[in-house]
């Protein structure tokens, strides 16, 4: 278990035009898709897109919850159980009394712990090892973060976020032989180490992660931005490519450098956050209404997406493909004034799979030309780009890694069996055994890329 602050905006992908996103996370849709719906629309309007399923947000937050929450991320990898739970240990609001581990309903040992700027770690005077639970009571005047370290590695055990004065929440942790402090980060001071406990014994220590500060991220995150300005720039020159094409009559060379193009675009994805309101004109998806394909606001490569594969002419097409070119040249030009938040470094490398998981994989996005498997390829590249940046951190906090890897490969594996020359089979043409396999191998990423996210959550050290 892994409490998260949620301080991080979600990614959004993909805005729908003249459409407020809800968030609706469906973990069954991706495996449940039915192959994509391609029917005519109320005013008889063919081949337009009809909604299958309602309106969703790019990313709903499955993981990042708000302060103080507790979640789930693949209890089988042993990186960090860092837990934060809500509720008295004995029902007085003091949790266990007397400092010493005592049974409660659960089962497991309680023990009743302060927290406070001078009072931190007080109660904990029979340490021993095992799975246990700390009554965390805070009895100073002002919210607090409490943290379970080794005071001499700084590796975490334990962590609880947002912890009221004159509250008590419960923490589980999983505790071997070792020396042990609690740390207590008030809001608006220094942070306050209380006592050094040492558990007896032999026992092997439980999972574990080494804080990540937003000063560790810093240089990952200018790395990336470098990479996403020489992108933009590839981005631009796609996009003029195109523009040439549609004002010279070429439809097929367009269908070409259309996909090109947006398979730049695609592979930038932990960025977009960053982009504002240039990914709605870049790469915005119609509202699921009638006529929506037709509204003004439908722009940029899904607009001409939608006209090349439909039968538009040219000269219908030139519009749509000079606002996406201006966009794109618009966040070539201006990228160099962008910054990217450090902090959310590792929630993008999910996101980006959890996207194409929603969107791609159930053809949401697809407005005519069948590459939704190719966009979902281009999304794993951008994992791996993003990952390559962090991997110097995630290396020494997870162990998982060489699973992590395998789960990327298998994916790649199983996306590039369907795109051959260039060519990339429809979402509607997969035979059950491949559409299962690419399902499965991505639920699978997602799982392994769970701790990521957690692991790069910014804790505060000082």
């Amino acid at each position: 278990m892994l409490s998260m602050s949620g301080a991080n905006e979600p990614l959004q992908r993909h805005p729908e035009a003249g459409v407020s996103a809800e968030s609706d996370s469906d973990p069954s849709a991706t495996a449940a898709a039915p192959d994509p719906a391609r029917a005519a629309e109320a005013d008889g309007e063919p081949g337009a897109i009809t909604a299958a399923a309602p309106p969703r947000t790019r990313v709903p937050r499955t993981i990042g919850l708000a302060a103080g929450a507790v979640v789930a991320v693949a209890a089988v990898v042993t990186v960090a159980v860092l837990a934060g739970g809500g509720h008295d240990g004995d029902g007085d609001g003091k949790g266990g009394q007397g400092g010493t581990a005592t049974p409660a309903a659960d089962g497991l040992p309680h023990t009743a712990v302060e927290v406070s700027t001078g009072s931190c770690g007080r109660g904990w005077t029979s340490p021993h090892p095992g799975t246990q639970v700390f009554d965390l009571h805070n009895s100073g005047s002002g919210a607090s973060e409490v943290y379970l370290a080794d005071p001499a590695s700084g590796r975490l055990f334990g962590e609880l976020e947002g912890l009221a004065p004159g509250t008590t929440r419960q923490m589980l942790v999983d505790l071997g032989s070792g020396t042990y402090a609690f740390k207590c980060l008030q809001e608006d001071t220094d942070a306050i180490t209380g006592p050094k406990v040492t558990v007896p014994g032999s026992t092997p220590r439980g999972p574990s992660t080494l804080p990540v500060t937003e000063h560790d991220l810093i240089p990952p995150t200018l790395a990336y931005q470098q990479w996403i300005g020489a992108r933009a720039g590839d981005l631009a020159r796609g996009t003029a490519a195109l523009e040439a094409d549609i004002d010279g009559g070429d439809l097929a060379a367009a269908k070409r450098d259309w996909l090109s193009a947006h398979l730049v675009y695609e592979r930038m994805g932990a960025a977009y956050g960053t982009f504002g309101d240039a990914d709605g004109v870049i790469n915005g998806t119609a509202a699921r209404t009638p006529g929506a394909v037709r509204d003004p606001s439908f722009t940029g490569f899904h607009r001409v997406e939608y006209g090349l594969w439909h039968g538009e002419s040219a000269a219908s097409l030139k519009a749509p493909a000079a606002g996406l070119d201006s966009a794109a040249r618009a966040l070539r030009d201006g990228w160099s004034q962008a910054r990217m938040d450090p902090a959310d470094m590792g929630l993008r490398a999910h996101e980006i799979i959890e996207n194409t998981e929603q969107f791609e994989l159930t053809g949401r996005t697809d407005y005519g030309s069948g590459t939704s498997l190719a966009t979902a390829r281009a999304n794993l590249d951008g994992t791996r780009e993003i990952l390559s940046r962090l991997r110097p951190l995630l290396t020494p906090r997870d162990p998982a890694v060489p699973q992590l890897d395998a789960a990327l490969d298998r994916l790649q594996h199983a996306l590039d069996a369907a795109g051959k020359g260039g060519t990339w089979t429809p979402l509607d043409r997969l035979g059950q055994a491949q559409r299962e396999r690419i399902n499965a191998d991505t639920g699978d990423l997602l799982e392994q890329l769970a701790p990521v996210a957690a692991i790069f959550d910014v804790r505060r050290t000082a």
